[in-house]
């Protein structure tokens, strides 16, 4: 079998974002028989249905990233107890125009980051109900869920907490092989 692609999804626009640094550890941290490629979702305009039959080049781009790879992993902040309105967007169009959906049938991660107690797991889990509608096959186990993450990640962006590596690495390892065990 060839290379499992992984398509990275940030939720945060935020260039010192939290969920950003823990995409970019995830890049190095990637197993053997796996690649992984970040998608900008920074340039998709807001949603509007009267485009969805002449989609815009960010998302033709995007959709086309989704549809190459075999597993997306979804790195997320937690806004007002959801997730953030680029990462809705970007789930949007990319879900558009039916029966066009991007996300059909793929297999799906997801990790968080925040500087407080809930690590973002509220956001998880609303992100979770979207892949009922999607179609997405998400790995339950393990979470990553990084709370208090002013204090793992230093002021350059880099994870600086083993622990969290750790379980990056965990949720890696697992994505790959239930991504492998829903090819067969």
């Amino acid at each position: 079998m060839d290379k499992i692609k992984i398509l990275g999804i940030v939720g945060s626009l935020r260039e010192g974002s939290y969920n950003k640094s823990l995409m970019n550890s995830a890049l190095e941290l990637v197993p053997k028989g796996a690649i992984l490629e970040v998608a900008d979702i920074s340039q998709i305009p807001i949603f509007n249905q009267d485009l969805e039959n002449g989609l815009p080049e960010p998302v033709i781009k995007f959709k086309k990233q989704i549809k190459e790879s075999d597993a997306i992993l979804f790195a997320t902040p937690e806004y007002n107890y959801s997730i953030p309105g680029p990462l809705k967007n970007a789930i949007d169009w990319a879900s558009r125009p039916y029966p066009d959906n991007s996300w059909d049938d793929k297999p799906v991660a997801v990790m968080s980051a925040s500087g407080g107690m809930i690590g973002g797991a509220r956001a998880q889990y609303h992100l979770r109900q979207t892949f009922v509608f999607l179609n997405m096959h998400p790995l339950n186990k393990p979470e990553v869920i990084v709370t208090f993450a002013n204090e793992k990640i230093d002021e350059n962006g880099m994870l600086t907490d083993e622990h969290t590596k750790k379980k990056i690495k965990e949720l890696l390892d697992a994505l790959v092989v239930w991504t492998k065990r829903l090819k067969k």
